[in-house]
């Protein structure tokens, strides 16, 4: 008898133990496999052949830094591409400049990787100039030699004007001009005081801790015109906005916690304002703007523009609650204004959405608005602000305006949505002329296109990719979008040497059944299509653009949790950007309403992979995303099973005034509490871990500590990490910590295995970012 169930069970034993074995997930292996595609580890398995052209002054000429994989070692030069001449050299010899450097510092100097991202050519392009270490630095090119100069932090706290003549500064609230001839400097105003200040922006929380003080200096809001006579600043009063105080609990060199406390203004509160001003420096006048006193929302100030006369400039300003925005024109010398252009609507006019651009002889405007359902472009009269054409239109939609070349009278823009049969998030090029005719697509791939014009509109430098297609880059001709050269390919060899699988895009439709969705599916590099994997969703469903990442480069970001033995997915659902205005206000007074659309398409997503499975399905994100995570989780907690919410917006009563008055709606309605994660704090079931700063500079911790209580008040049990020194999402120096304890979460409650203890995760710091606007 016993040989006999020694027979019976030991097929069924081995059997057990092939199907953990295959199974097998959330392993050590995993996390160092995953450890590899975070950001800064993953830059030496791949690069995007991306190009970020700077033009040389008004030229057909740019230079750009080529960055290289050889191995996995990374190296760069920058190179000089001449668009008219066609023809591509190094911009200088970089062994030389690197013996010159080195010898100037009397350190090594790599040339193959020269220690400043970015130059500029100076004396006829006989000599650069970048910084390093806070420090400028200008190399001559001709026998090259490297000389130090001045720190760059000499004038962090002052703004000078463009002829180098003089230096605006505040100081004990008032505004100074310091003439930099003479060193002598001048009162310009002497009634300033601690919340009613001069040329001060609004301070964000981080400024406090980094200085450690409770007025902390910065670079003052002083916009100069172009010939240096004049300037427009502001003064804002802040002194009865409501405020946030902030305790960092581990401030440096003192035992005890600090305490800040920060401007905020919250939905509904009485804003700062603040009243332009006008400094004619020559005639050492003073012009008060005749305006009534702007609203400021958050933090920060207004944004002047001058026109290149000198003698007037626009600014941007909006109605409370968004529902209407003005461009604006302000005679310098008189300070009296006029409305160039207005944009209204019911709900709001999205800023985001909403872009000017004036003609260089300032009698037209090109605009933007979502007024007939969709972002398209409308030419208006500068003088009299009349509406004299609709230059865009169908069912597609306008992103950005990139450049207007006068002298042929075209508009060249960025949208998407226009060309049948792709994602219609994919980003295009197109040209128009202003009398609202000859349409002309300019880049013809299947792809999401980048772009930067040359000055005189002649060429741009088209980036371009998908998830699935690395791409790389090209010079093309403005005309006609015919190609002049390829500039970058993107280089993946690293990725193919590790069985790597490109994201997939995914189709569905939204919780109506009848609206088209568009999400991302992740799989690990060792998928086998045989097993069931548990399915993570990383949300963000703010309604100020759209998430899904459309190209190469920026779907890299979540391949290392799809390692640990996860797919992971995104998914725009309604009330996102880059469709229709209807599309677009699915949101509005209803932030917390999308999320079924979610649902909606993991399940057909699961029903058409059946690899996906649907019963272990987790949910995590940040900001925004924090909110979503948990709202989604709290709303559906027989389908999402774990949860990680950072940084959340958890009740948008207490989250910053001028982005929920805008989509949430103003008045402060009822709405605002009901959609609030705390009232829904009783529906709790499965495991959630809330993360948040005790410094988060944008979403106060208060938001989740509200949701901590009604939770306790629930008898709900639930996880924290309440991180010392940790701004805004997961930052500081605890990041890769919380990295890993968000990995550790969904292995242990989703994948349902015992992470392996305390893995020690490392991640390369990136180089620093340079924002290209698109």
């Amino acid at each position: 008898m016993g040989h006999i169930l020694r027979r019976l069970i030991l097929p069924v034993v081995l059997s057990l133990f092939a199907v953990a074995s295959v199974h097998a997930q959330g392993t050590l292996a995993d996390y160092q496999r995953a450890e590899k595609f975070l950001p800064g580890n993953a830059r030496h398995l791949y690069t995007t052949g991306s190009v970020m052209p700077n033009w040389i002054g008004k030229s057909d000429r740019f230079w750009y830094r080529r960055t290289t994989l050889k191995g996995t070692e990374i190296t760069s030069e920058f190179v000089v591409v001449d668009a008219g001449k066609n023809t591509s050299a190094p911009a200088f010899d970089h062994s030389r400049l690197a013996e010159a450097l080195a010898h100037a510092t009397k350190q090594h100097v790599d040339a193959a990787n020269l220690p400043f991202e970015e130059f500029e050519f100076i004396d006829d392009e006989k000599a650069v100039r970048f910084e390093m270490e806070n420090t400028q630095w200008t190399c001559d090119l001709e026998k090259y030699e490297c000389k130090k100069g001045e720190s760059t932090s000499a004038h962090e706290y002052e703004s000078v004007s463009p002829d180098g003549r003089w230096a605006a500064y505040v100081e004990d609230h008032n505004l100074f001009l310091r003439d930099t001839s003479t060193g002598t400097s001048s009162h310009l105003t002497h009634d300033g005081v601690a919340g009613w200040d001069y040329a001060t922006p609004l301070p964000s929380l981080r400024a406090y801790v980094a200085q450690q003080t409770d007025n902390p200096k910065e670079r003052p809001a002083v916009f100069w015109s172009p010939d240096s006579s004049k300037f427009v600043t502001y003064r804002i009063d802040s002194r009865n906005a409501g405020r946030f105080t902030s305790l960092q609990f581990v401030p440096p060199n003192q035992l005890r916690p600090k305490a800040f406390s920060a401007v905020y203004p919250l939905p509904g509160e009485v804003l700062p304002k603040a009243e332009p001003i006008v400094f004619d420096v020559l005639a050492g006048k003073r012009i008060e703007v005749k305006t009534p006193p702007l609203d400021i929302a958050f933090q920060g100030g207004p944004f002047f523009e001058w026109f290149p006369d000198s003698k007037h400039f626009h600014y941007e300003a909006e109605r409370r609650g968004w529902k209407e925005l003005e461009l604006r024109d302000v005679d310098a010398e008189t300070g009296e204004q006029k409305a160039l252009v207005s944009e209204s609507a019911k709900t709001y006019v999205d800023p985001g959405e909403t872009d000017f651009r004036l003609l260089e002889d300032d009698s037209e405007i090109v605009m933007s608005s979502e007024r007939d359902g969709w972002n398209h472009l409308y030419l208006h009269n500068a003088k009299t602000g009349a509406l004299e054409r609709q230059l865009t239109k169908g069912n597609w939609a306008v992103r950005e305006i990139v450049s207007i070349d006068d002298t042929a009278r075209r508009v060249y823009f960025l949208a998407g949505g226009r060309e049948k049969g792709e994602d219609p998030y994919l980003t295009h090029l197109y040209s128009v002329g202003l009398d609202g005719t000859g349409l002309q697509p300019l880049t013809p791939d299947d792809a999401d296109h980048t772009v930067s014009m040359s000055p005189d509109n002649k060429y741009f430098v088209d980036d371009f990719s998908r998830v699935d297609l690395p791409g790389g880059s090209l010079l093309r001709r403005a005309d006609n979008g015919s190609k002049v050269r390829d500039l970058e390919q993107a280089d993946v060899s690293g990725l193919t040497s590790m069985s790597f699988k490109f994201p997939e895009p995914f189709e569905g439709k939204a919780a109506d059944g009848t609206t088209d969705l568009y999400g991302l599916i992740w799989k690990p590099t060792n998928f086998d299509p045989s097993k069931k994997y548990p399915i993570i969703e990383q949300v963000y469903t703010g309604p100020q653009g759209f998430f899904v990442p459309k190209t190469f480069g920026s779907a890299m970001r979540l391949q290392s949790m799809a390692e640990l033995g996860f797919v992971v997915v995104m998914v725009d659902g309604r009330g996102t950007t880059g469709r229709s205005r209807a599309f677009h206000e699915f949101s509005y007074h209803n932030l917390g309403g999308s999320f079924a659309d979610h649902v909606a398409m993991i399940k057909q997503m699961a029903e058409k992979n059946p690899y996906m499975d649907i019963t272990r399905v987790g949910i995590y994100g940040t900001s925004a995303g924090g909110y979503g995570a948990a709202h989604a989780f709290l709303l559906f907690p027989d389908f999402y099973k774990v949860c990680e919410s950072i940084s959340g917006d958890h009740d948008a009563r207490l989250d910053k005034a001028w982005w929920n008055e805008l989509y949430q709606g103003y008045p402060v309605g009822k709405d605002y509490a009901e959609q609030s994660n705390a009232a829904l704090a009783s529906r709790l079931k499965g495991h959630l871990l809330l993360v948040h700063g005790d410094i988060d500079d944008n979403v106060h911790p208060v938001e989740t500590m509200r949701l901590v209580d009604a939770l306790m008040s629930a008898n709900k049990s639930f996880d924290m990490l309440f991180v010392p020194n940790m701004y805004h999402g997961e930052s500081g120096v605890h990041a890769h910590y919380l990295v890993r304890r968000r990995w550790d979460y969904f292995v242990q409650y989703l994948l349902g295995v015992t992470p392996p203890v305390n893995f020690d995760l490392h991640d390369e710091p990136l180089p620093p970012f340079r924002f290209r606007r698109r």
